[in-house]
């Protein structure tokens, strides 16, 4: 028996996916200068996608993840260490460029093309004919059909408080 293409086990994660809840993905963009002033940066919109843990899903593409980002208005305050600063910095960026107070838009993520799987591509992978993720660096492989199924499942139903 042949093994579904990946594609095909994209499009049939997108039909049970239909009615699920997408989030936001946008594209960190650095400031312009206008009139020699340096404009703040901002996240601009990209589209939306069903997050599947290292997987975005959109209509038509899926994407390997990168950072998420919960918007938030721009306060001054103090940091104990840098990556907090980063990190409010992209969340003042993400209000900047629309996205609702409170919302998620996820940033830095990369296009990959499930009809060119090589062996180093991340995370998904061809291991012994069959499509496979790497659900985490520390993590092994997952075959591509079980990982749609479980990430569809937890998106459908979360757990309680989650």
């Amino acid at each position: 028996m042949n093994e579904p293409t990946p594609n095909a086990l994209l499009t049939a994660a997108r039909a049970a996916l239909a009615d699920a809840p997408r989030e936001r993905i946008g594209e960190l963009q650095e400031g312009r200068r206008l009139l020699g002033i340096p404009r703040a940066a901002r996240i601009v919109p990209r589209g939306t996608a069903w997050h599947l843990g290292v997987l975005l899903l959109t209509d038509d593409e899926v994407l390997a993840t990168g950072d998420i980002v919960r918007s938030r208005a721009e306060v001054r305050r103090g940091f104990a260490a840098e990556s907090q600063r980063r990190r409010a910095e992209l969340a003042a960026a993400a209000a900047r460029g629309g996205v609702p107070e409170g919302e998620t838009v996820h940033i830095g993520w990369h296009r990959l093309d499930p009809a060119r799987l090589e062996r180093t591509s991340t995370p998904l992978a061809v291991r012994g004919g069959e499509v496979v993720v790497r659900w985490s660096t520390a993590g092994g492989y997952m075959p591509l059909a079980r990982y749609l199924d479980e990430r569809i499942e937890l998106l459908r139903h979360p757990p309680e408080r989650a």
